[in-house]
């Protein structure tokens, strides 16, 4: 028995079952697209700019600049982009920005959730018509003989509908997972430059400003006077 039979078997509830699984097949590898691609030399990325930013602030902007294409990069930038700013408002932007790009990365999981909910209850229903279908030519006097032994493969095929849908929602539940698992460890990724940005920017706010009050002291410092 081939695909082509399983399908037809299987009922009215296979042709909704067919379309949540291409959209779901075709999430799946949109996904696996993205985080093959974002993950690969982020680490790296993340490093240099860093590193920059410890030595000088415009060459860090400008490497964040150039890995604009990646979200590691777009991260950086947003807040490397605000020279002189209290350090409250780079806090707020690298949250801003923080916010932003996890967002755009839970792309694609509302549909994985609808296939996860929706697969088995499609295929429950595809289930119970085809017993309908098979229970409803039953008379009562048929019962032991062997006129119901046609009801009895209906049932079996009946039965196609249901495991398909759970297929569809394992597999797309297993995906899920996997992009959840990820969006927490590229949230992690986050946190942790942007604490180590925010307090190099702090280090640099202050130090100026030490600077400037030591010099302030010595001013206003009394002059002695000889009596």
């Amino acid at each position: 028995m081939n695909i082509a039979d399983v399908f037809q078997k299987g009922g009215l509830a296979m042709w909704p079952l067919l379309g949540l699984s291409i959209l779901t097949l075709g999430t799946i590898f949109e996904r696996l697209w993205f985080w093959s691609t974002i993950l690969k030399g982020e680490h790296r990325t993340a490093d240099q700019i860093l590193e920059a930013a410890r030595r000088d602030w415009q060459e860090a902007t400008h490497l964040a600049k150039q890995a604009c294409s990646q979200p590691i990069g777009r991260f950086l930038y947003t807040p490397l982009k605000l020279a002189n700013k209290e350090p409250e408002t780079f806090r707020l932007a690298l949250e801003a920005s923080a916010d932003e790009e996890l967002n755009a990365m839970r792309r694609g999981d509302k549909i994985l959730e609808s296939t996860i909910a929706l697969a088995p209850l499609l295929g429950l229903l595809g289930t119970v018509l085809g017993l309908i279908d098979s229970l409803s030519s039953i008379r009562l006097g048929d019962i032991g003989t062997s006129a119901t032994a046609g009801v009895t493969l209906g049932i079996s095929e009946a039965l196609i509908s249901t495991a398909t849908g759970l297929i569809v929602a394992i597999i797309s539940l297993a995906f899920y997972r996997l992009f959840q698992a990820l969006l927490f460890q590229q949230a992690r990724m986050f946190r942790r430059t942007g604490n180590e940005l925010e307090l190099t920017y702090r280090q640099g706010w202050l130090q100026p400003r030490s600077n400037s009050m030591t010099m302030l002291g010595q001013w206003d410092q009394p002059e002695e006077t000889d009596y």
